[in-house]
């Protein structure tokens, strides 16, 4: 019986998008909007939060990246007199294949696709430990003075850019799908309406028979839920599209800039897919309900 009523309700719930197409159109790109901006704010934070991660391991420490030209007469009187520069604790030294061992770790399961590489992007560096983030600032200062320095890293100020980014991010994503749910509630609801007042005989009939509020709300439920439903597919799809010509065009120059790479696609889209339906499943049946409460009195 249960399964008999499920069936109804879902077939009932398409018929009535395909007789009212267009508002049931404008009420899918109300949601698929909502979710593609939500998407990119989502690719961002997430990407910006591994590489906060990553950094923060080394927040202790000042990254010399040498140039190629770098003799090793030069690095190795950049290691002495560092060694005993005040606040330097350690001085190591990370060759180019070192440092392209360590970003295939970091890729994990990912890692193979860094084979297909033709020479090294990545240069070799030093990495040099101070006691204190104080001393961060006045080492790297003194290293940049060295011939054979391309650039240095002094994490923690990344670190810090990073972290107020994200954060900044994070509450404007909070905003706007807050503002844009809103927004995609009140346009399924007036959709459902529209089939509401076509059906009222119907809906009246069923009523007078003892037809329970639950029962008629079905169908409407569902044509809210199918409705947010494609628009959480469509999103998804569009956004993993994006990402996926982001990581073949800029992942592998992210990653020689930045030592990070970019969340895998498959992680992303996984993620993402189970949001859009949450929400748009959400979005759908809250716009049904909302605009049946008047009809029904409940």
């Amino acid at each position: 019986m249960a399964l008999n009523s499920l069936f109804y309700n879902i077939k009932q719930g398409f018929l009535q998008i395909f007789r009212n197409k267009g508002m049931s159109l404008a009420s899918i790109f109300s949601i698929l909007a909502m979710l593609l901006i939500l998407g990119i704010f989502f690719l961002i934070a997430v990407n910006l939060n591994l590489f906060t991660e990553v950094v923060k391991q080394d927040y202790d420490q000042v990254e010399v990246f040498l140039l190629d030209e770098a003799t090793e007469e030069q690095v190795e009187a950049i290691t002495a007199e560092m060694e005993d520069y005040a606040g330097v604790t350690a001085v190591t030294y990370r060759s180019k294949d070192e440092a392209l061992d360590i970003m295939k770790e970091r890729w994990g399961e990912s890692g193979y696709l860094l084979d297909s590489l033709g020479d090294n992007p990545l240069p070799a560096s030093l990495l040099i430990s101070v006691d204190t983030i104080e001393s961060a600032q006045a080492v790297s200062e003194h290293a940049a003075e060295f011939e054979g320095v391309e650039d240095v890293q002094f994490y923690q100020e990344t670190v810090d850019k990073l972290t107020r980014i994200t954060n900044f991010l994070q509450i404007g994503a909070v905003v706007v799908m807050i503002f844009l749910i809103v927004v995609s509630v009140v346009v399924v609801s007036n959709t459902i309406k529209l089939t509401v007042f076509a059906r009222a005989r119907e809906i009246r009939i069923m009523k007078y028979v003892g037809a329970t509020n639950w029962f008629i709300r079905g169908p409407f439920i569902s044509e809210g839920i199918i409705i947010g439903l494609l628009a959480a597919l469509i999103s998804t799809g569009l956004v993993s599209l994006l990402y996926s010509r982001i990581v073949e065009g800029f992942g592998m120059q992210v990653m020689a800039i930045v030592s990070c790479p970019l969340i895998p696609l498959g992680y992303m889209a996984g993620n993402m897919l189970i949001i859009f339906i949450a929400l748009g499943v959400s979005i759908g049946a809250w716009g049904s309900i909302i605009s049946m409460r008047k009809f029904l009195d409940a």
